[in-house]
């Protein structure tokens, strides 16, 4: 017997093994349908999948897209904070600095750049092609407003990552938010005060987008991904066509 079977061996016998893997390895329906609930990763899905909803024409695996665009997002941006400063005297330069100084810094920006676009494009079409199938009609109603929440933090991400670089563009940009905001009937002065920090952008603007953008926004939206992703396995997974 070799040293790795030994190994594998006193592992089974210790009861590491059984822990990790309550079930052998599935052999007919009701062992899978067990294999697949007592997985922290596989019960996410159902254990019966229509047949329609394995068919690339049917979703263009619009929400795996979205989904995948927001891992990228959040790993290019977490390694983007490492050369970021959230003031005004520095965050333009601190841009330049990654684009030309930082290894990989140009490459990271521009993907988490497209990136965002692209996940605002993608989570519109899913959106789209969620109304157009008819997938927001009972029991997946709640699931729909779920995904308008996820479609106005994905927006939200994007108005506010757009105030970062602290150049002509986004200053002025955010400039035009803030006098939109202005003209809001009644709580106008509290909007431009709690998001802007306010009655001009400056920087308790930036700083209120940047802790927005890193922090609150991406974080509210995890936690309505779970719900959502939750939220279709209980319905049946991906609804049928009409």
């Amino acid at each position: 017997m070799s040293f790795l079977e030994r190994v594998d061996l006193a592992i089974r016998r210790s009861g590491v093994w059984r822990s990790l893997f309550r079930n052998p390895y599935p052999t007919d329906e009701r062992s899978r349908a067990y294999a697949v609930m007592n997985n922290v990763f596989l019960h996410l899905h159902p254990v019966r999948v229509r047949q329609h909803a394995v068919k690339f024409a049917y979703t263009f695996c619009l929400g795996g897209l979205s989904f995948f665009l927001f891992l990228v997002l959040t790993v290019t941006g977490v390694y983007l904070m490492f050369f970021y400063i959230p003031s005004t005297t520095s965050a333009y330069s601190d841009i330049l600095n990654i684009q030309a100084s930082v290894a990989f810094g140009l490459l990271t920006r521009n993907v988490h750049r497209w990136g965002a676009h692209l996940m605002v494009f993608f989570v519109f079409l899913h959106m789209m092609r969620v109304f157009y199938h008819g997938a927001y009609k009972p029991p997946r109603e709640f699931n729909w407003v779920i995904g308008v929440l996820l479609l106005l933090m994905t927006i939200a991400l994007s108005f506010t990552g757009y105030l970062l670089p602290w150049d002509q563009i986004s200053f002025w940009a955010i400039t035009i938010g803030l006098n939109m905001a202005s003209y809001t009937p009644v709580i106008n002065t509290p909007i431009q005060n709690l998001i802007f920090g306010g009655l001009e952008v400056g920087q308790n603007t930036l700083l209120r987008f940047y802790v927005l953008h890193i922090m609150v926004l991406p974080l509210v939206a995890a936690i309505l991904l779970a719900v959502h992703f939750w939220r279709i396995r209980k319905d049946g997974g991906i609804s049928g066509p009409l």
